[in-house]
């Protein structure tokens, strides 16, 4: 039979055509079995004219019965059936199963948590060390916060110009660290004229007084715009700025713990209860937002801070600042009580202004410098905000003998 081509073509195909090629299919080796239905060897289009032996081709065309399955190539392979889940191969190994679904033992869960080492026969599982609420190491944040308190307080009340030492270098490494974190953002103020006229401003403010003060800051401004400009134009603008902000925010407001210990006979007592009212601030603020904690004060900035701590850093600041300066420098206690809501507002304010700074710049803490706490800044944040409005406050209500 003549196939017509699709294109209504009355010419027939090629592969219908007498004079065509053989193809090279089927195969003289491949002999086919009863599956191939349909197909009668040596006749039609794929024929094959040689003669096969055993084959009956009248047969074949008139065979339409099913083929045994039996008789099929694969029937030589025996059947996959499901077997005993005990019999298995792997039924030798521990099924894993799903975390949510493990139930907890008596020496703990039943399966090791990533970052725990596996228990063998000389060691013991590691556990992890639960993170405080503050997110902070307490042991070591205690320890190290009592070494500060006694490092300003003994050269304080021993050897007062020791203090100054003491205040200077705090100064000089709070500045570093403050050029250090601002470097992430692109801006380079000079860190040389900066430590050295910082550590000028904290000089100038012990010997001379608040307008030596001011003009260790003014100082400190000029030296670094005048040094900077060695380096060219690009980027003097971003740099100065820098540089202004870190003059200002280190030296110039440490300065006024120079200012408070420099007064005469009770200079060391100014300072004991100012660093009193902002420790009792940063105590009842723990404790109090730890403990009643729910409501954030500025989730943008500090999303620890709460409103509840925040209540408690000024009440505990009130209470022990209205009996410490009862005691130390008979004053009234609602004027003690209001000297600890002032330095209180002041430490949280400061504590806020340097979280922003390091959320802008992209920083957790300024440095590593202190274990549990961080950098230097990290805890003179809160102090520098707070010396300032201490001793603005302690000058009205104890007003200097000499």
């Amino acid at each position: 039979m003549t196939h017509l081509d699709p294109y209504r073509s009355a010419e027939a195909r090629s592969v219908d055509r007498p004079d065509s090629p053989a193809l090279p299919w089927p195969e003289a080796e491949i002999e086919p079995g009863p599956w191939s239905r349909g197909v009668t060897p040596g006749v039609g289009r794929y024929a094959d004219p040689r003669p096969r032996p055993g084959w009956d081709p009248a047969a074949m065309a008139t065979d339409r019965r099913v083929p045994d399955p039996d008789d099929a190539p694969t029937a030589q392979f025996a059947p996959v059936r499901d077997t005993d889940p005990d019999e298995r191969p792997t039924a030798q190994f521990a099924p894993v199963r799903d975390p949510a679904e493990a139930t907890p033992t008596a020496d703990g869960p039943d399966r090791r948590q990533p970052g725990r080492r596996r228990a063998t026969a000389g060691r013991q599982p590691t556990q992890p060390a639960a993170p405080s609420r503050a997110g902070r190491n307490l042991p070591a944040a205690i320890a190290v916060g009592l070494g500060l308190g006694a490092l300003i307080v003994l050269p304080l009340f021993l050897y007062r110009p020791a203090f100054l030492v003491v205040l200077a270098a705090a100064v000089g490494v709070g500045i570093w660290e403050m050029a250090r974190a601002v470097g992430r953002s692109g801006a380079r103020p000079p860190l040389v004229p900066l430590v050295v006229g910082g550590v000028l401003t904290v000089g100038l403010a012990w010997f001379a007084g608040p307008d030596a003060l001011m003009l260790g800051l003014l100082v400190t401004i000029l030296g670094t715009a005048v040094w900077r400009l060695g380096d060219g134009l690009p980027g003097l603008r971003r740099d100065l700025i820098a540089a202004t902000l870190i003059a200002v925010y280190v030296p110039f407001l440490g300065g006024f713990a120079a200012l408070l210990a420099a007064v005469p006979d009770d200079g060391p007592l100014r300072v004991l209860v100012t660093l009193v009212a902002v420790v009792l601030s940063d105590t009842g603020g723990y404790a109090a937002g730890v403990t009643f904690g729910k409501r954030p004060m500025a989730p943008t900035i500090s999303p620890k801070k709460s409103w509840e701590g925040f209540a408690g850093s000024v009440s505990a600041a009130a209470l022990g600042s209205a009996v410490l300066l009862g005691l130390i420098f008979d004053v009234a206690p609602w004027w003690g009580a209001l000297f600890g809501v002032a330095v209180s507002g002041a430490a949280v304010l400061g504590d806020l202004a340097e979280s922003m700074i390091k959320r802008d710049l992209g920083v957790k803490d300024m440095s590593n410098l202190l274990p549990g706490h961080g950098g230097l800044m990290d805890r003179l944040d809160s102090i520098l905000f707070a010396v300032p409005t201490g001793y603005l406050l302690l000058a009205v209500f104890v007003p200097v003998v000499s």
